[in-house]
């Protein structure tokens, strides 16, 4: 789960605070860190220094000119935010945050990326409102200002947290990819033609029976691979059922 959070920071200026981060994100267990549009040199003296040996993560972060680019295979977006916003947005505590995790990583290709702004200004509006939501830092109301260290250092924290709450036993079975789209209407078609064919479904007649199995089969969430032995079950009552006339 681990591997596949992301840290972003859109124009640091400092590169001390970006060896902070990489050593607070180290301490945590997380690796993948980007840089969006810098405004220093992010490998320097200072920044290896202050990483105190994560410095592995300031040579290998990834730097790119855009958020949508840092963020682009992301499936889920969170913005840091110390203010409250003109526009409402959905807001996270960090302890529901990283409850929330291992559910949105529990998908193949699942990655979540948070995002924390410039030293000085935080996020611009636009920023945020590239994110599915926002989390704040309950601090100090009269002393709130974090370190931008600091402030990945809390919520890789409850990202650890999660991490070792949700870590499956070895005996458990890793989550398997869902049922797209496009396959669960293949599955349909093909489960309307096989009731057909062994007379249990009169298209005259339909009484919503399609309808109902439908409900029933969306509201299950199948896996590709429980819908692909369907699928089988399917094809061999096919083979089994006997002609009809009005085939």
């Amino acid at each position: 789960m681990l591997d596949r959070i992301r840290i972003v920071l859109i124009g640091t200026s400092h590169p001390g605070n970006i060896g902070g981060v990489a050593r607070a994100m180290h301490n945590m267990g997380l690796a993948d860190l980007a840089l969006v549009a810098p405004r220093c040199e992010p490998v320097t003296a200072d920044s290896v220094s202050r990483a105190s040996g994560a410095d592995h993560l300031v040579h290998g972060a990834r730097v790119v000119e855009t958020l949508e680019q840092a963020v682009a295979d992301c499936t889920l977006v969170v913005g840091a935010s110390a203010r409250s916003r003109t526009l409402p947005w959905p807001m996270i505590a960090p302890r529901a945050l990283g409850a929330r995790l291992p559910q949105e990583l529990a998908g193949d290709g699942a990655r979540v990326a948070l995002v924390f702004g410039r030293e000085d200004s935080g996020l611009t509006n636009a920023e945020l409102q590239r994110c599915h939501a926002h989390v704040h830092i309950p601090t100090n109301p009269d002393f709130s200002s974090l370190n931008l260290a600091a402030a990945v250092q809390v919520l890789a924290y409850e990202c650890r947290l999660a991490w070792l709450e949700e870590e499956p036993a070895p005996t458990e079975e890793p989550a398997q990819a869902l049922a797209t789209h496009e396959e669960l209407e293949h599955y349909f078609a093909h489960l309307e033609r096989t009731l057909i064919a062994i007379g249990f479904h009169d298209p005259a007649m339909p009484r919503q029976l399609m309808a109902r199995l439908r409900r029933f089969t969306l509201r299950a969430r199948p896996e590709r691979m429980e819908l692909n032995i369907l699928r089988g079950i399917l094809s061999d009552t096919e083979k089994l059922a006997p002609p009809r006339d009005d085939a």
